[in-house]
């Protein structure tokens, strides 16, 4: 089993009482919640999902630690 740390990044949303949750190591993988708490639970779950899903593609896993993709939301 392998494990993978990703950094999260938490926004709150502009246009909702609501907290984004996304991970700029991973285009595409994102969520959110009405709390902090519930976002960080929810894009945790997100990761393992994207993960497993690359896996189950046979994609390359993913970057090593301070190597990020594109990500929409990340600030440049």
């Amino acid at each position: 089993m392998k494990f993978f740390t990703f950094e999260i990044i938490i926004e709150k949303e502009e246009e909702d009482e609501g907290y984004f949750a996304y991970s700029p190591s991973l285009a595409g993988c994102y969520s959110n919640g009405k709390t902090i708490e519930e976002a960080k639970r929810n894009i945790r779950e997100a990761l393992q999902q994207h993960v497993a899903a690359m896996h189950e593609h046979t994609l390359p896993s993913p970057l090593p630690p301070g190597k990020y993709l594109n990500s929409p939301h990340a600030k440049r």
